[in-house]
């Protein structure tokens, strides 16, 4: 798919004892919904805080916008949410309305009362520090929505969420985009890409700080399959693990992700060929790259 990058990223390397990461290029399509997907510690909130301005101590050329904007026009332009020390730990639901009304020109107070009513933000004059995880990470959210903005950077939105409210965040992701006629883009990270793969329109898997697979959601569908099947003997099995990623053995057999195009390299033995989830793609390119054994 031909698109325009709301994010271009070139040579850029961050150094800390034991990791590196390192991406040589990468563009963020605008206008969709992008997951960055890795283990813990691949470099994934490395990476937000870079493009939020938050970390500053890197190598390499980070543009956005495709240069529509300049200076105070990019900060304004862009909502980011992380996990630590977001808020000052006294500050109420009131104190973080008239802060953001005090930093962001395009903070709506209104708009963001509606998103605490509707997020069941009850507990809105007790300090930020005294809330609940998923208390916390609701206040976060309703300051970035209440923005005009176009693009959001979300770091773990999901994980202190429970079910409910993660479905209600997938929606307000969608409406987000849905109202920018090709111009608001969202980028986030997860873990569990499984509770957000019904908003995820591209993928970017991380490994040991670097980009290992990225591409539209259906894109990587025609690429990639899952194929379970028997083994004949040890040399098919040697077959198997030299084919998919991250293959699986049981008695009954194997079951792993495989690329489309390599499947005529299993011809021979009993195999079955299943679409692959957006889950299993990412589960198993990660198993390709990763150093737990």
């Amino acid at each position: 798919m031909d698109t325009s990058a709301v994010i271009e990223i070139n040579n850029v390397k961050k150094k800390f004892k034991g990791f590196e990461l390192s991406i040589d290029e990468l563009k963020i399509p605008e206008g969709f919904s992008t997951a960055l997907i890795g283990e813990n510690g691949a470099g994934k909130s490395t990476l937000l805080n870079i493009l939020a301005g938050i970390r500053k101590d890197y190598q390499g050329e980070v543009s956005f916008f495709g240069g529509r904007y300049e200076g105070k026009e990019i900060r304004e332009n862009i909502g980011y949410e992380g996990t630590d020390d977001f808020f000052l730990p006294h500050w109420t639901v009131k104190d973080v309305e008239t802060v953001s009304k005090m930093l962001f020109d395009s903070f709506n107070s209104d708009r963001y009362k509606v998103l605490c009513d509707e997020m069941n933000i009850t507990e809105r004059d007790k300090a930020f520090s005294k809330l609940s995880d998923g208390m916390k990470m609701k206040t976060i959210l309703s300051t970035v929505f209440a923005r005009d903005t176009n693009l959001l950077l979300l770091d773990e939105p999901a994980s202190p969420l429970d079910p409910l409210m993660r479905d209600k965040l997938c929606g307000m992701i969608r409406e987000y985009i849905d109202a920018g006629n090709g111009e608001k883009s969202v980028i986030f990270s997860t873990h569990n890409i499984s509770d957000m793969e019904n908003v995820t329109d591209y993928a970017v898997i991380i490994e040991q700080g670097k980009v290992v697979e990225r591409g539209f959601v259906e894109d990587l569908k025609e690429k990639y399959v899952m194929v379970k099947g028997e083994l004949a003997d040890e040399s098919s099995k040697e077959l198997v693990m030299n084919t998919l990623c991250g293959a699986a053995f049981s008695s009954y057999g194997f079951e792993g992700l495989c690329l489309a195009d390599d499947l005529d390299k299993l011809a021979g033995l009993d195999v079955a060929i299943e679409s692959a989830s957006l889950s299993q793609i990412c589960v198993g390119v990660m198993k390709k790259y990763t150093k737990l054994r």
